[in-house]
């Protein structure tokens, strides 16, 4: 149970073509596969994570600093490590400004999440047990949903149902919808063409990305009472998530948050707040499955719901392992995540719009290596 050997392997690979969200624009998959070797041989590796502009000093953090802490201590002791590595002086020039040192928090916790990670991949191998198990079992399949609806060149509306009817056809049991690049209207026009589409009984919710202000997010959820939007994911801008957020609550659709947050003292405000009805917190960005797990129960006290940002290789067994995890989500196109499709050597398996867990140890996939080394990026 010993720790022998912890390293952070940077991937970067340049995606065939970009994609737009209501505030963003990707034309890379970045992700970190992390490794923690123990003394018996028995070795933990999950990816995880999309940092365009940090990943090389958050692998410098968990090699430099973070494994020189860890080896030759008991991998069980994960609470402790966790406290460890929180607690740990990191030096990255802080100005003792909050704004200005809120994205090098971010970078932190990053690095922490990666370790924490794969700490609980090598818990599970070392006691043959999938981690949803040991985080309490409460479901071996969680529903699937697709990401997807981004603005792509030509007629976004028969784009969306092209999009749709291969959805209906992956057996996933829905979408979130990306909004938040068109007006309003015409955003309106998308949801209620998904909704036509995908029938009474596919789960439809749309993410705008913080694109919208205030007023846009409420003449938004204002026009789509009639759609049956399961949740409006991240309706406002980033500077007023909490009051704002909890405006759009009251027109009656659940708001959904908190994947920008990187502790659970950011998701305690929102929950504390009333800014939230889910929480999609993100496990490679928040500190990993200790935080996560820390977060849930919080949420769980107040009857928020858990979602999840991506990552669906760890998400779907923290969704699996509460009681009031919704759906884990997927990019269904491998030109949005390539990634997904070719680093794991099997897939979970989706059917009957469920995800199902695997029933091997710790989080139950293998890693291509040659993926690994083929897109794998310098660091120290």
């Amino acid at each position: 149970m010993k720790i022998k050997h912890i390293e952070a392997i940077p991937l970067v690979r340049k995606l065939a073509q970009p994609f737009h969200g209501g505030t963003y624009y990707i034309n890379s998959r970045n992700t970190i596969v992390t490794r923690v070797e123990l003394e018996g041989g028995v070795v933990g590796q999950i990816y995880g994570g999309d940092e365009d502009e940090n990943d090389i000093k958050i692998c410098e953090i968990v090699n430099g600093t973070f494994a020189p802490m860890l080896v030759g201590e008991d991998v069980r002791d994960v609470e402790r490590h966790w406290e460890s590595m929180w607690n740990a002086p990191v030096d990255l020039a802080w100005r003792g400004l909050h704004v200005i040192n809120l994205g090098k928090h971010a970078v932190v916790t990053q690095a922490i999440a990666a370790v924490d990670n794969a700490l609980w991949d090598a818990l599970g191998k070392a006691l043959e047990q999938p981690v949803y198990k040991l985080l309490g079992g409460f479901r071996d399949r969680v529903r699937v949903i697709a990401i997807g609806g981004y603005i792509r060149d030509g007629d976004p509306m028969q784009s969306l149902v092209e999009e749709m009817e291969t959805y209906k056809s992956m057996g996933v049991y829905g979408l979130k919808l990306k909004v938040g690049k068109l007006s309003i209207e015409e955003d309106l026009e998308r949801a209620r063409l998904a909704r036509r589409v995908g029938g009474e009984d596919f789960l439809l919710s749309v993410d705008a990305n913080q694109a919208w202000t205030v007023e846009e997010a409420l003449r938004f959820a204002r026009g789509a009472r009639d759609i049956g939007l399961a949740w409006l994911e991240e309706p406002v801008q980033w500077h007023d998530q909490i009051e704002g957020n909890a405006r759009v609550r009251w027109e009656g659709i659940p708001v959904n948050a908190g994947q920008g947050e990187i502790s659970r003292h950011g998701c305690r405000n929102l929950v504390a707040r009333g800014a939230v009805d889910i929480l999609n917190v993100d496990v490679t960005i928040a500190g990993g499955v200790t935080e996560w797990r820390r977060i849930a129960g919080m949420a769980r006290a107040f009857g928020i719901r858990m979602a999840h940002h991506e990552e669906p290789q760890i998400a779907l067994h923290l969704l699996a392992s509460v009681p009031h995890g919704i759906a884990v989500e997927i990019f269904p196109n491998p030109d949005r995540d390539p990634l997904w499709y070719d680093l794991p050597v099997k897939q979970a398996e989706i059917r009957d719009g469920y995800m199902h867990l695997p029933e091997g140890p710790g989080f139950g996939i293998d890693l291509n290596e040659d993926v690994i080394e083929r897109w794998r990026a310098p660091v120290k």
